[in-house]
């Protein structure tokens, strides 16, 4: 038992420096050459995805639900209503166009401060039907507590998944009912959050609390060794993390969007746009979305919404 309260103790504590971390972020000024504004029952977006005609999802850690934005900026039509199929708060989106579905993270987030609209308990991953917001799959990330926070998938489909409270990365084979654990490292303690697949094969992610990025090497399905990056610039809060090029892009809770370039066991951040409070990123051709999810107004917000910010998915081209 004593180690059971221990092991709860600790989990205990990852909630409290996440929300502690959040309150620190600073609300930076952003000026993206395209902004949609999202409906203010969509509030604190933590997630971006897109298709390749430029069709947007985003999902709300406040509110829940998932929004749909078609290509071109149209107005904002629910994919998934606040709380329908048992969600709550949602995190990580990822669709797949190739089997026509949409990933969604779906947490009790209440520990950091969003109780999110329905009592549903613990961390899940949602699968939807891209075309009809059908629900094909509801999986439960296993053990006590833990938070889905966002994914990455292999060429067979198979889906990796960060999850925040543990120092964990799971993986859902395709047809399986539930979660494997991929790697378990307690060097991945401080807040897992991004995660992508590298054009080497190898998995990286980072960390919201620590500042970190990772390499896992990854031969035929196996994961193997993690390898702390050496970035060349500190990182502040490190989220979203999507494919891009020869490497990827990033963004930060200090507002930071950068391409991120790995060689041997170091990572160039270049900082290429700056934005308020980014949370999500994707990619579509040359054009990058952001979500500004403002995580450091959160819990001011829910307690009095009288000067609650607005929000916004910008834009930037990148040549």
């Amino acid at each position: 038992m004593r180690g059971i309260e221990t092991v709860r103790h600790a989990l205990r504590l990852s909630a409290l420096s996440l929300a502690i971390a959040w309150a620190a972020l600073p609300a930076a000024a952003a000026d993206g050459s395209t902004a949609i504004r999202l409906p203010d029952t969509s509030r604190f977006p933590e997630s971006v995805t897109s298709l390749a005609d430029g069709t947007l999802f985003v999902s709300s850690i406040a509110d829940g639900g998932v929004l749909r934005i078609e290509g071109g900026g149209a107005a904002a039509t629910p994919f998934l209503k606040p709380g329908e199929y048992g969600t709550r708060s949602t995190l990580g989106l990822l669709a797949d166009e190739r089997r026509g579905t949409l990933w969604v993270a779906s947490n009790d987030a209440t520990a950091i401060g969003a109780p999110g609209p329905t009592a549903t308990e613990g961390g899940w991953v949602k699968a939807f039907d891209l075309a009809t917001g059908a629900l094909r799959l509801s999986v439960r990330l296993p053990g006590g507590k833990a938070l889905a926070n966002d994914f990455a998938l292999d060429g067979d489909g198979a889906l990796y998944v960060t999850d925040t409270l543990a120092p964990r990365i799971l993986r859902l084979k395709p047809g399986a009912a539930a979660f494997e654990v991929l790697v378990e490292d307690d060097t991945l303690k401080n807040g897992l959050d991004g995660i992508a697949f590298g054009i080497d094969g190898n998995l990286y992610v980072n960390t919201f609390l620590g500042g970190e990025m990772f390499r896992i090497g990854m031969t035929n399905g196996v994961a193997g060794r993690v390898t702390r990056l050496e970035t060349t610039r500190p990182l502040k809060f490190p989220d979203g993390l999507r494919p891009f090029r020869d490497g990827f892009v990033m963004v930060e809770g200090s507002g930071a969007l950068s391409r991120v370039t790995v060689s041997g066991d170091g990572a160039k951040v270049q900082p290429i746009g700056q934005f308020a409070g980014a949370t999500g990123v994707t990619v579509v051709g040359n054009r990058i979305w952001v979500a500004e999810g403002q995580l450091s107004l959160l819990s001011k917000t829910l307690k009095d919404s009288r000067e609650a910010p607005s929000f916004h998915l910008r834009a930037m081209d990148v040549e």
